[in-house]
């Protein structure tokens, strides 16, 4: 292998072993404005966007012992974007993005790599569906507090109807 594919290899195996997901998107009809825009968004969510050539990207994810790449997502303009901590909020970009006005289209979900596991476009599609990983840890905070928030209420009712009895009980022995 010459030693300029071989830099690429490393760089863009070293992109896929720093990330728990990758997604892989063509990207032939972005205009570089848009590419810059796309960037900026990707990175207020700690994510990076890199494009690659197709041949380096398969010899990356073969290095990296990822699932098979499929040989047709492997044609025209390739970008990947990795990094981040929430796939979920990565893909709600990228899916936000593609439908933006006049944007729409313009850069197409090949297929996704998450946890070491295939995703294919649609799948990716559905995970910009579900919640950031910082919502679900507030879903998943609200469930366990529930139950004690829950508890004190009945006590704090409990008291408030003792303390009624007893106020009823004084004001009708002073009228007696």
């Amino acid at each position: 292998m010459r030693e300029e594919k071989k830099y690429l290899v490393d760089e863009a195996a070293e992109h896929l072993r720093k990330s728990d997901y990758v997604f892989v998107a063509g990207f032939d009809r972005l205009t570089v404005a848009d590419v810059a825009d796309l960037r900026k968004l990707l990175r207020e969510k700690e994510a990076e966007y890199h494009v690659v050539k197709n041949s380096v990207l398969d010899l990356a994810v073969k290095r990296n012992n990822l699932p098979r790449i499929v040989e047709d997502a492997l044609r025209g303009a390739t970008a990947i974007v990795t990094g981040g901590g929430d796939p979920s909020g990565v893909a709600k970009v990228l899916e936000a993005f593609s439908n933006e006005k006049g944007r729409e289209n313009k850069i197409n979900l090949k297929f996704g790599i998450l946890a070491g596991k295939s995703l294919t476009a649609k799948d990716v599609i559905v995970l910009s569906k579900l919640p950031s990983l910082r919502e679900l840890r507030a879903q998943f905070l609200a469930t366990l507090q529930a139950p004690a928030q829950n508890f004190l209420s009945v006590l704090q009712g409990s008291m408030r109807g003792l303390a009624q009895v007893l106020r009823a009980q004084s004001e009708k022995d002073k009228t007696m």
